[in-house]
């Protein structure tokens, strides 16, 4: 195991100097001047020039990716153009907003969406059965804006239950402790911080884990079909077990693999993907962040939150190849 996490370590190096080429090239290749665009239209042609001398961009292409490179080497992704502030610093800020929200959507499409295909499974062509399967269609041919704008006309806008944006109220006091507030909040005891932070939650969880939901639906009732048409299945019913038993003792077990491989690939989407969700939902995570430093042209951010979300989902990745093990004692690393 050791060996091969080791293995797998040592093969993200080449990822990682794929990714950082190429999100530098593409930034880079935008038409336009850089220095230009984060100065304005009316800064002066010695401005320009300083901060271009001072950002490196009057350097040949491959002499700025090489200064980029070498500064990852030693964890500096460069400082922000906005803020001046190193953009590590900056990420690490913002990213544990993204960890909630993603972590939350992950949960409400587990939680759904593996029950869901369950019972799908085992009352195959009935009328839940077509309509849950038509509802997954549904809701991965979904957009995640229109469905984020929905949600807040309807339950913020119309209904007025819940609150439409941000993370926390104003007005409610919680000191930042690890920047995951619904952890902050247990951790002071503050249950009326929690109650609003959660409910804060909701909105941009349903709507950043309903395409996830719908793909573990699917792939649930899948893996469990195939299973439930095994021998040894037919064999437990026939020694006259029970259905429970029979379908979350042996053949969810054996269903599983599949499920949590997609579990862990959306895991890793919703990371990087909550860009648009962040947007409609004024969440200060890091896609928000990111979409901000576009609009900026502040390539250090850009550069590095890009190649962050790509180390992340690679990570999430092997963590993924690991827990194979846990699941099927017969799965070995060699």
């Amino acid at each position: 195991m050791t060996s091969y996490i080791i293995k797998r370590l040592i093969a993200l190096i080449p990822v990682i100097i794929g990714v950082a080429l190429v999100v530098f090239l593409i930034i880079h290749l935008i038409p336009g001047d850089p220095a230009q665009t984060m100065l304005g239209e009316r800064a002066t042609v010695e401005a320009i020039e300083q901060l271009r001398e001072s950002m490196g961009l009057n350097e040949p292409l491959y002499i700025q990716f090489i200064s980029f490179f070498k500064g990852l080497l030693s964890g500096d992704l460069g400082r922000s153009v906005m803020s001046n502030n190193p953009v590590l610093n900056e990420i690490s800020v913002r990213f544990p907003a993204t960890l909630e929200l993603s972590f939350c959507a992950m949960i409400f499409a587990v939680g759904v969406g593996i029950p869901a295909g369950i019972f799908a499974a085992t009352h195959q062509n009935s009328f839940f059965d077509n309509a849950s399967m038509l509802i997954a269609l549904v809701g991965v041919s979904m957009p995640i804006f229109w469905l984020g704008l929905m949600l807040i006309w309807l339950f913020a806008v119309i209904l007025g239950w819940l609150p439409p944006s941000s993370r926390l109220s104003v007005g409610v006091e919680l000191d930042y402790i690890t920047n995951i507030l619904l952890v902050d909040s247990i951790i002071q005891l503050n249950w009326d911080a929690f109650k609003d932070v959660f409910s804060h939650l909701i909105l941009p969880s349903v709507a950043l884990g309903t395409i996830p939901l719908a793909i573990i639906a699917r792939m649930t009732r899948s893996s469990m079909l195939e299973v439930l048409k095994q021998d040894y299945i037919r064999t437990a019913y026939s020694k006259g077990l029970q259905d429970r038993i029979v379908v979350y003792k042996h053949a969810l077990k054996n269903a599983f693999i599949p499920i949590i491989t997609v579990v862990g690939l959306q895991f890793g989407v919703l990371l990087g993907g909550a860009v648009l969700t962040e947007t409609i939902f004024s969440w200060p995570g890091l896609g928000k962040y990111l979409v901000d430093a576009i609009y900026a042209r502040d390539f250090p951010v850009v550069q590095g939150g890009i190649l962050f979300f790509a180390i992340a989902f690679v990570l999430v990745n092997l963590l993924v190849d690991i827990s194979y093990a846990a699941i099927d004692p017969r799965i070995e690393y060699k």
